[in-house]
């Protein structure tokens, strides 16, 4: 699993002008090329009397499935690029469809790609990206006289406690970037005398709102 890595929130849209036509960009995490798929059916249907539903996605830790479709659009005016605005950004695991209604005039190639371009862009900045960063949760059983200190410490260096447990001894239960485990069970050990007990637990991953 990839320590962290960049994706859109969940779902969202957004939507611009240029010489008469609309076009909008909808766009979508998805783990999976079938969720890929089904967002891509999904809005064909929801748009089915637009001119063209353009799409392009990116799946996998290393981006190993990669497509891009123009829809009738010429060839390579509108799914690549799409694609290319994608990877600048640097996400995984999206799937953007552009719909556009034709608005009379035509844009010509280099149109094309920078309409396409820039509504992939404007839908990215409206949804947000987010970084997701893989973490241990790690639980920290201490005696009572160290509660403050522990507790202290943990909010000071900004370590995520998730839930404190108030039984015959404390037990904090946080969030560690897996990266930082060994450097953390050395600071903890120090910092109590090696008087607490850790045990790490399992992986998951955290969201945290990203701005380049």
């Amino acid at each position: 699993m990839l320590k962290n890595y960049l994706t859109v929130q969940s779902e969202g849209q957004a939507e611009i002008i240029i010489q008469k036509s609309r076009f909008i960009g909808h766009i979508k995490r998805t783990e999976t090329e079938e969720e890929a798929q089904t967002f891509i059916r999904k809005i064909k249907k929801e748009h089915s009397q637009a001119t063209h539903n353009c799409s392009a996605y990116l799946i996998g830790e290393h981006d190993q499935i990669q497509k891009a479709n123009d829809d009738g659009e010429p060839s390579g005016t509108a799914g690549i690029p799409m694609l290319e605005v994608l990877k600048k950004n640097g996400l995984k695991d999206t799937c953007v469809v552009v719909t556009r209604y034709f608005g009379g005039i035509k844009l010509g190639a280099g149109g094309l790609i920078r309409a396409y371009s820039k509504t992939t862009s404007e839908a990215i900045q409206e949804t947000g990206i987010v970084k997701r960063q893989l973490m241990k949760q790690v639980t920290i059983t201490i005696d009572y006289p160290l509660l403050g200190k522990i507790e202290n410490e943990l909010h000071q260096n900004e370590y995520l406690i998730e839930t404190i447990d108030y039984l015959e001894h404390v037990a904090f239960h946080v969030l560690v970037a897996v990266d930082q485990i060994d450097a953390f069970s050395t600071w903890m050990i120090d910092l109590t005398s090696d008087q607490a007990e850790l045990k790490i637990n399992k992986e998951k991953y955290i969201e945290i709102p990203y701005q380049d």
